[in-house]
């Protein structure tokens, strides 16, 4: 292991992704000589090869690869085996362990809003992020459906977790409680597109994108709107950023710290 620990976040695209500031936020505010970096990562196979070589003490994954890393993990806990998607690396003096922090992330993000037990859950993307709000808000209670822009994956997703895939036809007669764009649809520096028809959020409806950069994306703009209730990607983002520090550091996390980071990179104001 480095003599100051390495972490960093794998992923690609990976010029987005504000983890370097939150988690040199939180190492910074509990004393602790480490470092986090970002890392944009094409081939997955000689990428862990080099955090083996390089002793790197932990990573945080993002798209396209939490499903595939756990080839290259010497352990992957029962949660992530069961969502398929890891989206954390702890490396215990070599060994290599994945875990999953997006679905208890998610559900913290979403019980500050609503109870799931028994709500029609609609959840927009069947990849990794999608994998774990499925396993969860099922977990939880929650009757959930899933839409997909690629039909196959979506129904193949759908049928692994036993909840129902949607067509577009199918959307409006689901009726849905509760909507989690799961996608990086919206996303910076695409912000101006919208994963979901906005003619069918309902003033009803508890709306969630886990986008958090803008952290006012279109679909939420869309959702305020029509007077929905919405949960802006910044509280999953937080949730799972904090268990992921706990467990690479056995420390609390310092959330205030953490969220204050993360709301300064974004140029927003809130204390």
């Amino acid at each position: 292991m480095a003599l100051v620990p390495l972490y960093g976040v794998i992923g690609n695209p990976i010029g987005h992704s504000l983890s370097p500031v939150m988690h040199n936020a939180a190492f910074a505010a509990t004393g602790q000589a480490a470092y986090f970096n970002a890392f944009q990562v094409e081939d997955l196979e000689t990428a862990m090869a080099g955090v083996r070589a390089l002793g790197i003490a932990g990573l945080s994954v993002t798209l396209p690869h939490k499903s595939k890393i756990m080839e290259y993990l010497d352990w992957v806990d029962d949660q992530a085996l069961k969502i398929s998607a890891v989206n954390t690396v702890v490396n215990r003096q070599g060994r290599l362990c994945g875990y999953n922090t997006d679905a208890p992330g998610a559900l913290a993000a979403l019980s500050g809003k609503i109870e799931l037990s028994g709500r029609r859950v609609l959840i927009i993307g069947a990849g990794g992020a999608a994998r774990a709000l499925v396993y969860g808000v099922a977990e939880a209670g929650g009757r959930v459906a899933i839409v997909n822009r690629s039909a196959e994956r979506g129904a193949a997703l759908a049928q692994e977790f036993g909840v129902q895939y949607l067509a577009s036809s199918e959307i409006e007669n689901f009726q849905a409680e509760v909507l989690v764009n799961t996608t990086s649809v919206g996303m910076a520096p695409a912000s101006e597109l919208i994963p979901f028809p906005p003619t069918l959020i309902k003033p009803s409806m508890v709306v969630m994108d886990i986008v958090y950069n803008p952290l006012r994306t279109k679909l939420l703009e869309a959702a305020e709107k029509c007077g929905a209730v919405t949960i802006d990607g910044l509280e999953m983002f937080i949730a799972q950023g904090a268990l992921q520090f706990e467990m690479w550091t056995g420390q609390k996390a310092p959330l205030k710290v953490m969220r204050q980071a993360v709301l300064n990179a974004l140029g927003d104001d809130r204390c």
